[in-house]
């Protein structure tokens, strides 16, 4: 019973500190300077697909611990942090705690994160640890890596700015870390506040999401940005959300997902709050600037809250998950087509099959689609269906439950998504557990780990 509330605190402490860049830091009201209006909302009919109880996986992958975090200078808790490979197969990842500075107490446990990779015994080394101060602190997205390998990223916090309200980053392979932006570095942080997610590149740019900040809402201290920063690191606000002031904000608000970029540079993200009924949004977003809402999500048996941001078939399907609706209450995974219309392709119940899932989805090439779940999963003795599953989702809406996590060494509570390696195999991290839990961390339930699902 101890054990299941401290994972009852840890959810309600995560959930709240989404929303602190938004809710946390009010700022005075300014100009609307870089007004992008929104086309009219599309009202798209929600479908669903007939629910289709899970299955275990007929030949359950073998399951296997690369990394356990301690909590020192090694990092701690990998929250929302996915895993990118280089071609030699070392693993490349952040915390969001940890790391060597002692006088950093920014993260939980104490520690302002690190960047790290994994080699493929195992081995870790830290490539950069971050202090708190102009360099930015509490990283909780992942990477990005260039052909000179180059890393990208994000911090929530730390920074130049007015507020400490993240970064913009890159760190070269000497292990040379270079701030190209420090958000709140415009009067009344009309250029975001808090990215919560990554970034993508392309043609030098980089492209990403702050969850507050803005010209808009400023009761809420902004609803959050969709900005661009150069090859020079000058940044360039590319879309506002809510311009109607808040309770009006049918375009969106508070985005903490990443975005994807199509072959016309059509951007495409999610939002967790906003939009028609309030509970976010599937937008796309113009070159010029113009937003579309593709779908806005009801709160019911279509979904509510997506936390996490899109893949993008050939077709030009998106596919999400969100965080909360559907029959249960506990997420869904949808689908949403060209024309607005969505598909919720599974609901979960909270139970044996996962629920509440924060991270998106990755697609392999017969279409099927596997991500993780926050709760949910099989009782065990650390955590009664509160620890977690990886999962997979056909091209028939049949799900298969591929890992069940105990809430022991093998670690606690996924709120990253997954990584497709060579052979189909499957790599993510846990945000807690590891290491039977080892009380020197001071999580109490652990700092997480780094895992890998084999296909046999």
């Amino acid at each position: 019973m101890k054990r299941l509330k401290a994972q009852l605190t840890v959810l309600l402490l995560s959930t709240l500190c989404l929303f602190t860049g938004a809710y946390g830091q009010i700022i005075p009201g300014g100009d609307a300077a870089t007004l992008r209006k929104a086309s009219p909302l599309q009202r798209q009919p929600a479908t669903s697909e007939p629910i289709v109880p899970e299955q275990e996986a007929a030949k359950p992958p073998d399951y296997t611990v690369l990394y356990t975090f301690t909590g020192g200078t090694d990092g701690a808790v990998p929250y929302g942090a996915s895993l990118i490979r280089d071609r030699e197969g070392n693993l490349y990842s952040t915390t969001n705690g940890g790391g060597n500075d002692s006088s950093c107490s920014a993260g939980d446990p104490p520690g302002c994160g690190v960047v790290f990779t994994l080699d493929g015994a195992g081995t870790e080394t830290v490539l950069y640890t971050f202090t708190g101060g102009t360099d930015g602190a509490i990283p909780f997205a992942g990477l990005i890596r260039d052909a000179k390998g180059n890393l990208y990223g994000t911090t929530s916090s730390g920074g130049s700015g007015i507020l400490p309200a993240g970064t913009v980053f890159k760190l070269d392979n000497t292990g040379q870390l270079t701030v190209l932006h420090s958000f709140c570095s415009a009067a009344n942080c009309a250029d975001g506040n808090t990215p919560y997610a990554g970034v993508i590149r392309h043609a030098g740019n980089l492209y990403g999401t702050t969850l507050g900040g803005g010209e808009f809402c400023m009761e809420y201290g902004g609803c959050g940005v969709v900005f661009r920063v150069d090859r020079t690191g000058n940044e360039t606000v590319l879309y506002n959300f809510c311009p109607n002031g808040w309770g009006k904000c049918t375009d969106g608000a508070f985005p903490q997902a990443g975005l994807i970029r199509d072959a016309a540079g059509n951007l495409y993200g999610t939002t967790s709050g906003g939009g028609a009924h309030g509970v976010g949004t599937v937008f796309k977003l113009c070159p010029t600037g113009a937003e579309t809402v593709l779908y806005s999500f009801a709160g019911g048996a279509d979904g509510a809250n997506p936390f996490a941001g899109l893949i993008r078939d050939e077709a030009g399907n998106l596919y999400g998950t969100t965080t909360g609706g559907g029959p249960s209450g506990q997420g869904t995974v949808f689908k949403v087509d060209p024309a607005g219309s969505e598909t919720v392709l599974y609901s979960f119940t909270g139970g044996t099959d996962g629920g509440y899932p924060e991270a998106g989805l990755i697609r392999d090439e017969k279409g099927n689609l596997y991500g993780t779940t926050f709760f949910g999963g099989l009782d065990s003795p650390f955590c009664s269906y509160f620890c977690g599953v990886v999962f997979k989702v056909d091209t028939t809406g049949l799900e298969t439950v591929l890992y069940s996590f105990t809430g022991g060494a093998d670690g606690l509570n996924p709120g990253a998504g997954l990584m497709l390696g060579k052979g189909g195999d499957l790599y993510g991290t846990t945000a807690y557990g590891g290491a039977d839990s080892d009380p020197s961390c001071a999580t109490g339930i652990g700092c997480g780990v780094v895992f890998k699902l084999t296909r046999r």
